[in-house]
């Protein structure tokens, strides 16, 4: 086993801008580098959305970059940073807005992906890479991050604060039912399951298992109607949120829930990082690369047979990570499925 540098760094900068699953995925890293360098300062530069979700990580300073802001976000982190200079920069996020803000960040080492990940010529930005690993999920490939760095023991926990106003919010709504919280929408619509599937699953979660089926989501108009949807097509009891919560109030009501049901999308990820079990639904891209980490055997999935429609060959055929860019492949998740993973969960509830 190898050890980390015997000269541990004053200071460590991660980039990671968004998204929502990633950002969860950063966590465990962070957890892992206080454990190892619990003197170590870290500091953060993360999205103005994302940090909402964060706020709370103890023994981090967050810087935010607020994309909205176009092209003062750059001179407000240059002011943020101003005069620091950090021992080590990790920069997590091959991409070209992200790219661009590490040049705001002042560091004699700058770590990146691998050639092959690095996406808009990261690697441009960079001075060291991380070694080519194919087939990695998301979570490994950025702990390949620690393992350049001869870190090799693993911190997999998240132990994240929730703003004590928004658990008595979810308290509130949830009164101590047992709840099946469904987040059905995506940030990309090819991701998304159906009503009517979802429907049939939350009564079957009903009928079956007791478990009041509560929607959650963000405030796009598409979202809203896939809640609208789904309640119309429910026979069981249904408590839509979709676009009224912040995210400290959505972290709370999974925490609070005993399952999750989503497609590829951040909440799925947010449930692994308060310990709710959760079904992904998986045609459109990889589960191996993308599901939730501490529940990719609850996937309800049917990538490899999307790949196979859409491209005519197998998915070791093609790039890593590829995706099915047609909201049709999540046909091929059955309702059946589902019920199998939701009644494997339930028994090892019970």
């Amino acid at each position: 086993m190898s050890h980390p540098p015997s000269k541990a760094p004053h200071s460590i900068c991660l980039l990671r801008l968004s998204a929502l699953g990633d950002v969860m995925h950063m966590v465990p890293i962070v957890r892992t580098l206080q454990a190892t360098w619990p003197d170590c300062q870290i500091t953060w530069v993360i999205g103005k959305l994302e940090a909402e979700l964060v706020k709370n990580l103890e023994g981090v300073r967050l810087v935010v970059f607020d994309k909205s802001q176009g092209w003062r976000a750059y001179l407000d982190l240059r002011r943020a940073l101003k005069g620091e200079h950090f021992d080590l920069l990790l920069h997590m996020q091959a991409a070209l807005r992200a790219s661009l803000v590490s040049l705001m960040i002042r560091s004699d080492l700058r770590l990146g992906f691998d050639r092959a990940r690095g996406k808009d010529l990261q690697w441009l930005f960079t001075n060291k890479q991380i070694p080519a690993h194919p087939g990695q999920h998301v979570l490994d490939s950025f702990f390949s991050f620690l393992e350049s760095l001869g870190i090799q023991d693993r911190q997999l926990r998240w132990d994240l604060p929730i703003d004590p106003a928004a658990q008595m919010y979810a308290k509130n709504q949830l009164r101590d039912q047992r709840t099946l919280i469904i987040n059905p929408a995506a940030s990309f619509a090819y991701r998304n399951w159906f009503a009517d599937r979802y429907a049939a699953v939350a009564d079957y979660a009903f009928t079956r298992y007791g478990l009041k089926t509560v929607l959650t989501g963000g405030a796009a108009e598409i979202e809203k109607q896939l809640g609208r949807d789904i309640e119309a097509a429910t026979s069981c009891p249904v408590t839509n949120l979709i676009g009224s919560t912040s995210l400290q109030e959505l972290l709370a009501l999974i925490s609070q829930a005993d399952l999750v049901i989503a497609p590829d999308t951040g909440p799925a990820h947010m449930a692994t990082a308060v310990g709710t079990p959760v079904i992904g639904l998986y045609a459109a891209t990889n589960p191996l690369r993308a599901a939730p980490y501490l529940n990719q055997r609850d996937v309800a999935g049917a990538y490899e047979t999307a790949v196979l429609n859409a491209y005519g060959k197998p998915s070791d055929q093609l790039p890593w990570g590829t995706r099915v860019r047609d909201q049709q492949a999540m046909k091929l998740v059955t309702v059946d499925q589902v019920k199998q993973q939701l009644d494997g969960i339930m028994i090892r509830l019970s």
